[in-house]
């Protein structure tokens, strides 16, 4: 019996271990510029951004403090800006978004061009001066940790980007109206970093804001597995170079919305392949997608009247009988029965590239259908080929041929023999019957909501030695 001292030392060494484990999400999803920079153009026009830029309060922004707030020179420039009866933007664009990473390394930098013209009305000259304004706003999105422990993405940091504005006049102008030309471009040079800041920031924040929102309820959708259903929810992000990684946890549900099995962080391994040019990438971790294919295929039993269904494979399977016992092949009848249980549900081995099944299925042949106690019963190791891929929208799975490993003699009524005899007899009634059967189940495949709701037609996937992944086709 082990002592006290023996007890902590193995609970001490688990404890050890367990705190030198990496511990790896059921899934991530992965997110590249490309993406980041679509879903957030998306959320500013949204918000319309470029409503608030031609809503922007030039003049009286200029108008409160001329001249730097010096008295003297305010009194001049106020005296120049009476001539202006309006100054407005009249067109507003938001060019192309640019994502990289941080200087500081551990965020994101989102730099957003915005192009603008603004018309300024003076009774100085009949048609409206027209300024060209080019400025970048620039926000970093970095990771927050409240005082739970909660982890989320945010902009803390939103501001103009140094050095990037221009303002410049698009026609030229009579000596008359340059002067006040120039002094109003010189006021807007320190007036738009600012309004950048306190009227376009909070827009860009909110944008983001929903961005994650949106995003976060797409995630949660429900996957359906039949009368199951699979269901992703946020763990914690993490930014990685120039993507956003976002850390999921995972339920399997049945059709009562009863949690059956729930995945959490665990020391099984997930490789999370490098995003590269790919817009996105969903890595879902094995036992995750093991359950899923076992909810599409729960154990179930399978009832052939083989002499019906399958003659040629029913004479053959008698032939072999009649080596084992003669009586018995005699009994065997116009109904002669095969029972095939599924006792537990598919096992996935996943390799780079590959994938295999295992089975484990008891296999009973009846004399007739009347019979209650069968000739004998087989217990058979069964494995597969398996193969993922997708059909527009949808993960597909089936499996390619079906072979009898391992076959066990569990019970006889026709004495004892080698159940190898029936091994190409076997393999071929399961090849007939089970696996239509289970090809059939899966045949409707697995809905990707996220590929449609962000306007990718095809996904595509590919395998590694402990995740399956999935990412938009290339174009």
């Amino acid at each position: 019996m082990a002592g006290p001292f023996t007890v902590t030392l193995l609970c001490g060494l688990l404890t050890a271990t367990l705190a030198g484990a990496t511990l790896n999400p059921p899934a991530v999803l992965s997110l590249g510029r490309e993406i980041i920079r679509e879903r957030l153009t998306q959320e500013l026009n949204d918000h319309d951004a470029i409503a608030i830029l031609q809503q922007l309060p030039l003049l009286s922004t200029i108008r409160e403090k001329p001249a730097g707030g010096i008295p003297v020179l305010g009194n001049v420039v106020n005296s120049i800006l009476k001539h202006i009866i309006w100054l407005k933007v009249t067109s507003a664009n938001i060019l192309q978004l640019h994502v990289e990473p941080s200087d500081e390394g551990q965020g994101l930098t989102v730099k957003i061009p915005l192009d603008m013209v603004a018309g300024l009305n003076t009774p100085l000259v009949k048609t409206i001066v027209e300024i060209h304004m080019e400025t970048e706003a620039q926000a970093i999105i970095h990771m927050n940790t409240s005082e739970r422990g909660d982890a989320h993405l945010v902009i803390n940091d939103c501001s103009n980007s140094p050095g990037s504005l221009r303002v410049s006049l698009l026609q030229k102008l009579s000596f008359l109206v340059n002067p006040l030309a120039n002094t109003v471009m010189g006021l807007l040079v320190p007036a738009l970093p600012e309004l950048v800041k306190t009227q376009l920031c909070p827009v860009i924040k909110a944008a983001f804001e929903d961005m994650q929102a949106d995003l976060l309820q797409l995630v949660r959708a429900p996957v359906s597995l039949g009368s199951d259903r699979l269901q992703f929810d946020f763990l914690s992000p993490a930014i990685k170079g120039n993507v956003i990684q976002l850390e999921l946890g995972a339920k399997l549900l049945d059709s009562n919305g009863d949690v059956t099995k729930q995945f959490n962080k665990s020391a099984v391994s997930l490789t999370v392949p490098y995003l590269d040019s790919t817009p996105f990438s969903l890595t879902v971790r094995q036992d995750v997608v093991n359950a899923a294919i076992a909810a599409l295929l729960p154990p179930e039993e399978l009832v052939v009247l083989l002499d019906y269904v399958l003659p040629e494979l029913a004479r053959r399977l008698k032939s072999t009988i009649q080596v084992i016992s003669e009586q018995a092949a005699n009994q065997l009848g116009p109904t002669q029965l095969v029972k095939i249980l599924t006792q537990e549900t598919p096992e996935l081995l996943l390799e780079e590239g590959s994938a295999k099944v295992a089975q484990l299925i008891v296999l009973e042949v009846f004399a007739t259908n009347e019979a209650h106690r069968p000739f004998f019963t087989l217990g058979i190791e069964a494995s597969s080929e398996a193969q993922f891929y997708t059909k527009g929208d949808r993960l597909m799975f089936n499996f390619n041929e079906i072979s009898s490993d391992r076959i066990h003699l569990m019970n006889s009524g026709i004495g004892l023999f080698n159940p190898e005899l029936l091994r190409n007899s076997t393999t071929e009634i399961l090849v007939s019957v089970l696996l239509p059967n289970e090809n059939g189940k899966l045949r409707s495949g697995i809905p990707i909501s996220i590929m449609k709701a962000w306007g990718f037609e095809e996904a595509s996937t590919f395998l590694t030695k402990d995740s399956l992944v999935i990412t938009p086709a290339s174009s």
